[in-house]
């Protein structure tokens, strides 16, 4: 398939494939033709996008080995070896800001040019495929990846594969840990989340997964859209340091994020679509617009947003499922760090964390001869950085259970924030504390590595 697009500079880029929709067939899409998605690029040099690059995009047809992270040896489409392996020092929101007003396709063309193998895309079988499309599009090698949960509609695993064989390419499935869903289910069944929320089902099933794949890249992509979540996605730029995961290079600042469709509305996505022809998953024909996992998302009637199609028990203003938990924020904060209005829900909230009050932490304090020793976070659940270390302490928590030490958390903002730098040696979030059977003082770690292993060194360098 032959496809120009010229832009409104007279100067043109060409993209050149072979695929089975268009074959012998040539479109060609001037930049008001699509308007919010296709803007013009700087000069044609910015895309040098040549036959024989796109002939080197060859797919991986072997079964990728098993592996906790996304690595390259299951890559969805090889990029060559050409990206410094180091995540550059460069000011990041000045990047977002450049690219504003820059077309999807651009700021694609940007993330695959600038991390090629350590980057991939996040694809939920939804009407992200516009990702895979505007990938496929510039003509560079790219990876796509999806969390297979194992609540997923047929028609979504039925859409993965005629996503694979429509693009040639290999998705790299992760998969919950069993041992995990098989706990969470034996406790508490197989529909908990209608009875007490789905964040505890959405972290086994997603969000850990997610971040297994995450530790072996230095920048992902999504389809995260500004329209798509009134009270969570509303600012979402086009690129930023991710505030939640941690990339292959571990600590904060070690992975990026790309939302190239962050400023594209809904129907210009779909516009998009049909104009290109690309397949979509069948349950959109049924009412659905928001697709997640079978028991939590159903159509939606005219008028309704996309959104209330997702765990509809809930409230409609803060629906993320821990992915994009980033996007959860302190929405007013007074001069003593209490929060006004909505607070973002609570985090750590693992049974083998014990939610400590003022008073239980004041015991803590007072003993000199403790049955057992103590781990205790120091948090505010609007803090990216507590956000961030949610997954390794609750790892860290099932590591202890029954070890002698215990695991603990204590929220100190607002009004406990005075009293916890007193006498907790609260400095920022988040600040975790040791105190050990035989010490009347806690002992703080002073580390900025937050991950399961560094924790557990420090335990064991104190107990």
């Amino acid at each position: 398939m032959a496809l120009a697009f010229t832009a409104s500079t007279s100067a043109s880029i060409a993209f050149s494939s072979s695929n089975s929709r268009t074959e012998q067939q040539g479109i060609q899409f001037s930049a008001s033709n699509l308007q919010t998605l296709d803007r013009s690029f700087p000069s044609p040099a910015a895309l040098n996008l040549s036959r024989k690059r796109s002939e080197a995009v060859k797919a991986l047809n072997a079964e990728p080995k098993r592996n906790d992270s996304i690595v390259p040896s299951a890559a969805t489409v090889f990029a060559p070896d050409v990206v410094d392996k180091s995540i550059e020092v460069e000011d990041i929101e000045k990047l977002a800001q450049d690219l504003e007003k820059a077309s999807p396709l651009e700021i694609m063309d940007k993330a695959l040019e600038k991390y090629g193998n350590d980057i991939a895309i996040a694809f939920s079988g939804a009407e992200d495929v516009a990702l895979i499309e505007y990938a496929h599009l510039t003509g560079r090698p790219f990876r796509v990846f999806s969390l297979d949960t194992g609540r997923l509609n047929p028609e979504t695993y039925k859409f993965f594969d005629t996503v694979e064989k429509h693009y040639g390419i290999r998705i790299e499935y992760m998969f919950p840990d069993a041992v995990e869903v098989q706990a969470l289910v034996r406790t508490k069944g197989l529909f908990s989340f209608y009875e007490d929320g789905h964040q505890e089902c959405c972290r086994v099933r997603k969000v850990r997964p997610l971040r297994r794949a995450l530790k072996g890249l230095r920048a992902w992509i999504t389809g995260q859209r500004k329209d798509q979540s009134p009270g969570t996605r509303s600012e979402v730029p086009v690129v930023q340091v991710d505030p939640v995961f941690e990339g292959m290079d571990g600590g904060s600042g070690s992975l990026v994020k790309w939302n190239p469709v962050a400023n594209v509305a809904g129907n210009d996505i779909w516009n998009f679509l049909r104009t290109m022809e690309v397949p979509v998953n069948t349950l959109h024909a049924q009412g659905y617009i928001s697709i997640g996992c079978e028991p939590c998302t159903r159509p939606v009637l005219p008028g309704q947003h996309e959104r209330e199609g997702r765990w509809w028990w809930e409230d409609a203003k803060a629906k993320e499922c821990g992915l994009h938990k980033g996007n959860l924020k302190e929405e007013n904060v007074n001069g003593n760090g209490s929060v006004n209005g909505n607070a973002s829900s609570d985090i750590f909230e693992s049974q083998n964390i014990v939610n400590l009050s003022r008073p239980g932490i004041e015991n803590l304090l007072k003993m000199e001869d403790r049955k057992d020793g103590w781990m205790v976070v120091l948090y505010a659940p609007w803090c990216p950085f507590c956000q961030a270390m949610e997954a390794s302490y609750e790892e860290l928590a099932d590591k202890l259970a029954g070890s002698g030490v215990k695991v603990g958390k204590f929220r100190a903002d607002g009004e406990q924030k005075t009293f916890a730098k007193q006498e907790l040696q609260l400095g920022s979030f988040p600040t975790i504390l040791f105190f050990p059977k035989h010490s009347s003082r806690p002992i703080k770690y002073a580390s900025e590595k937050r991950d399961v292993d560094s924790l557990m060194a420090f335990i064991n360098a104190l107990r």
